[in-house]
């Protein structure tokens, strides 16, 4: 069992690392049409100068943290903000306006609204598991 409880973080931090790396080449090779969906939204339109970038860069340099074990923790707690942060702006959406479009880029635009959130509250669950996870189980025996 203690094996099991060692593996799901590294195994949450993989899928995260396909995610996050999916995504931002996804927004990368389509960037224009990022930026033009970033601009269309009433919550972002303010933001749209830097936000592409910085959403990029924030996915690729989260999924670089996951890679190692000594950075693992610090991308579990990013990828937990990260995702908290995208969950927070869908169920914003939701309340507020349907007709948007995804800025996910790739498959995960193809996503309705609602299964977004879903999708997005199950990563946040995720990340919350494996970060208590790997806190209690990556530590060197003492």
């Amino acid at each position: 069992m203690k094996y099991l409880k060692k593996i799901i973080p590294f195994a949450v931090s993989i899928f995260f690392v396909i995610l996050f790396c999916y995504a931002a080449i996804s927004k990368v090779m389509d960037f224009k049409n990022f930026q033009v969906q970033i601009s269309a939204s009433p919550l972002l339109n303010g933001f749209s100068q830097f936000l592409p970038y910085t959403i990029i860069i924030v996915e690729f340099l989260i999924a670089g943290l996951l890679c190692y074990r000594k950075t693992r923790t610090m991308g579990l707690i990013g990828s937990f903000f990260l995702m908290l942060i995208f969950t927070g702006y869908v169920a914003l959406l939701l309340s507020t306006s349907k007709n948007l479009p995804c800025s996910c880029g790739g498959i995960l635009e193809k996503m309705s609204w609602n299964q977004h959130l879903y999708f997005n509250m199950s990563c946040v669950t995720l990340s919350a598991i494996a970060f208590g996870l790997n806190l209690r189980y990556s530590r060197p025996a003492e």
